[in-house]
């Protein structure tokens, strides 16, 4: 790890799915690069609000774009739907199939990694 500005190591953190094929592929991409960092599976140990807004945030994206539309929980509940943001961010919290992954965090910054070279643009 390289240290940031202030001298101290940014820790990279990585929302998984294990079922998920792309999210495997990302622990491998950091795994070759010889890259710490931390899985957080994100189906068993559900993030809250305030943590997917500060994902959210961190990504730079609205919450509606971490949706995952192809999900059973998405076409069952909120297929033509009109949510303002803090909904679509509940809407994660209480089904978190609905979140895109995997998402790679490092300090401030964030990405979904898809396609895994996108993983890049925060190391």
């Amino acid at each position: 790890m390289h240290p940031n500005s202030n001298g101290m190591s940014e820790s990279i953190i990585v929302f998984h799915n294990s079922r998920c094929s792309k999210s495997r592929c990302a622990l491998e991409f950091l795994s070759d690069k010889g890259i710490d960092y931390t899985v957080v599976d994100y189906l068993k140990n559900n993030p809250t609000h305030k943590d997917l807004e500060t994902i959210i945030t961190k990504l730079g994206i609205k919450p509606e774009a971490l949706v995952r539309k192809g999900e059973e929980d998405f076409k069952a509940n909120f297929k033509d739907k009109n949510l303002s943001d803090s909904e679509w961010i509940d809407a994660m919290v209480k089904f978190p199939k609905l979140i895109e992954r995997p998402i790679v965090i490092k300090g401030n910054k964030a990405v979904i990694g898809r396609p895994t070279e996108r993983i890049l643009e925060i190391l």
